[in-house]
Order: structure tokens, then sequence, then C-alpha cells
């Protein structure tokens, strides 16, 4: 999985997008969980500080 997602990037116009990884508490369960997004690179901060 991760190679196509690799190739995909790869492909023109890959610097100006950042795939981000949060962590984000469940309410039901208490536990960590992962949020993936690819972002262009104005949103990451906004992503983040949500």
């Amino acid at each position: 999985m991760a190679k196509k997602t690799v190739a995909t990037l790869g492909k023109g116009g890959a610097k100006d997008i950042t795939k981000v990884i949060k962590t984000v508490r469940s309410d039901k369960t208490g536990a960590y969980v992962f949020e993936e997004k690819i972002l262009p690179n104005s949103e990451v901060k906004n992503f983040l500080n949500k």
C-alpha cells in the first residue's frame, strides 16, 4: 500500500502536498486513534490545530 501512495505522490506537484498523521482520542473508548490525510501545504496548520 505504501508503494502505491509514494508512486502517486511522486508525479508532478508532490512538493505542494503533505501526508499528515494526527493522534485523536476516541470519545467512546478513550483509546487513541490515528487520523491520516493528504492535504495541501497551506491546510496543514489548520488540520493540526483542530
